[in-house]
């Protein structure tokens, strides 16, 4: 008698049932996972997570890339500490191309993580909504950034960025929808999908090729 087939993770079924439209991104990209994400870029602790979130912040995935890497071969193509972040002239990370504007973000970062005041060994001991306050009180750090972390670094199934560009887009493609619709539209599309609506944000990043940096 032969083996039965591998049952799929339980999120994955429950988008199937729940809702047609996911669950036919289901079926056309397969399993996915915040780990098969992960998977296409070089592992990074969580000081390097958020570094590479303010990097990508109103960039292309593309520019986002392009701009990380030039970044990390400032530290010898790794993700650098906050004091070595601090240590480095200003001067060096724009001309890896860093705005002015996130030259500071990301030394502002550095300064809260080495000052004690964003202890980022605590964060995976928090709600969802502490991580989000502890994050964005940050300058430079928005929900986005924090929800992205939230996703992709402390593996939270129930998130759903609904102001993020490219989730609101794919919704507009598979709910063949007229208009792009709001956040507030998104959130009540995606009710049926808790609690795995970080799974389904990763089925619509998946459904437009625009994974974000």
């Amino acid at each position: 008698m032969s083996d039965p087939p591998p049952r799929r993770p339980p999120g994955v079924d429950h988008l199937a049932v729940s809702d047609p439209s996911i669950g036919a991104l289901v079926e056309r990209h397969g399993e996915l996972s915040a780990e098969t994400r992960r998977r296409r870029r070089p592992p990074l602790d969580a000081f390097g997570m958020l570094l590479r979130s303010v990097v990508g912040q109103q960039l292309s995935t593309k520019a986002a890339f392009t701009i990380h890497g030039r970044v990390l071969e400032l530290f010898d193509g790794g993700a650098p500490t906050p004091e070595a972040l601090l240590e480095i002239a200003p001067e060096r990370l724009r001309e890896a191309g860093l705005s002015n504007r996130k030259v500071e973000y990301v030394r502002d970062l550095a300064s809260h993580v080495v000052a004690g005041e964003l202890e980022l060994d605590r964060l995976e001991s928090l709600s969802d909504e502490e991580v989000i306050e502890e994050i964005t009180a940050v300058r430079g750090f928005g929900l986005w950034s924090a929800q992205m972390f939230l996703i992709f670094f402390l593996d939270r199934p129930d998130v759903l960025p609904s102001g993020d560009l490219g989730i609101r887009r794919a919704v507009q493609l598979a709910y063949e929808l007229e208009q792009l619709p709001t956040p507030a539209e998104v959130e009540r599309i995606g009710e049926p999908w808790h609690p795995h609506r970080s799974l389904a944000a990763i089925y619509l990043w998946e459904s437009l090729a625009a994974t974000p940096a």
